[in-house]
């Protein structure tokens, strides 16, 4: 009886300290996964940080990569135009546009002329632009200046010329519309003629 009252209290003995090292205390378990939960919300916010650097630069992408694809559209258009009128001889207005910009009363206007031909030789002559507008309920027609206050704009070109200015107008003026004329150096009648109303 000796004995086996030694190894009952022996195998108790034995049985409270594996309960002693294996106990639970709450307030380290709760201390543990507050941890751990700080822990996976710090991994999920930086993986959405992430995940919103990523699309952020995606987006740019496809905005750079969208202009880009106007842009070489632009580009194809120009050069159908200028292959289809090339058997053509002569001055052709490929471009002609008006906008306003973000300041209020100037606008910008460009202009792009194509000399098609085998052999084309130099193209020398004016433009003359005027500008169609109405203020205090009255049409006018404004003839643009150039940089030495004359109405005369010279060209002077082979293959193709672009142009690309401002003009400003009073504030209550409202444009309707920009004309263009193509003279023939020596030459008072106009050989090419258009008119463009502001883009919006």
């Amino acid at each position: 009886m000796y004995e086996a009252g030694k190894r009952s209290e022996s195998a108790f003995n034995d049985v409270t300290e594996e309960n002693h090292s294996y106990s639970f205390d709450p307030g380290i378990c709760r201390q543990t996964k507050k941890r751990q939960l700080c822990s996976q919300i710090g991994d999920l916010t930086q993986q959405l940080q992430i995940g919103n650097t990523a699309n952020h630069d995606l987006a740019e992408q496809v905005k750079s990569l969208s202009q880009e694809n106007d842009h070489l559209k632009e580009k194809l258009a120009f050069f159908q135009h200028f292959v289809s009128s090339n058997t053509k001889n002569g001055i052709s207005i490929y471009q002609f546009s008006l906008k306003e910009t973000e300041t209020s009363g100037k606008y910008r206007y460009a202009l792009t002329l194509i000399q098609s031909g085998e052999r084309p030789s130099d193209f020398k002559g004016n433009l003359k632009f005027q500008v169609k507008l109405s203020q205090n309920g009255q049409n006018k027609l404004i003839p643009l200046v150039n940089k030495n206050s004359n109405r005369n704009f010279p060209i002077e070109f082979k293959f193709l010329h672009r142009l690309e200015e401002t003009f400003v107008v009073p504030p209550d003026a409202n444009v309707e519309n920009m004309q263009v004329q193509i003279f023939k150096e020596s030459n008072n009648k106009a050989i090419l003629t258009e008119t463009v109303s502001p883009a919006l």
